[in-house]
């Protein structure tokens, strides 16, 4: 994590020509026991630029990571169309 973090918040100090802290310090791991948990964490992670006033809807926000895509652990042949 402190490599990831480093290397992007040098990158968006960079780009902004800012020296500021990107990250918070701490990071905390949790395992998720079941796609309803996993999603209740996708759901909190989508609303953080909602909350803090970015944009009006999670799908409004411009770096929005979340897409439709198909499950690569399903085959081909059995994947709805």
């Amino acid at each position: 994590m402190r490599a990831i973090k480093g290397a992007s918040a040098r990158a968006i100090n960079q780009r902004l020509r800012l020296h500021a802290a990107v990250w918070q310090e701490e990071s905390f791991d949790h395992v998720l026991r079941s796609s309803e948990n996993l999603d209740a964490k996708i759901d909190y992670i989508l609303q953080n630029p909602v909350r803090v006033g970015l944009a009006r809807d999670w799908q409004m926000y411009p770096w929005v990571w979340r897409r439709p895509q198909a499950n690569p652990c399903v085959p081909p042949e059995s994947r709805p169309a």
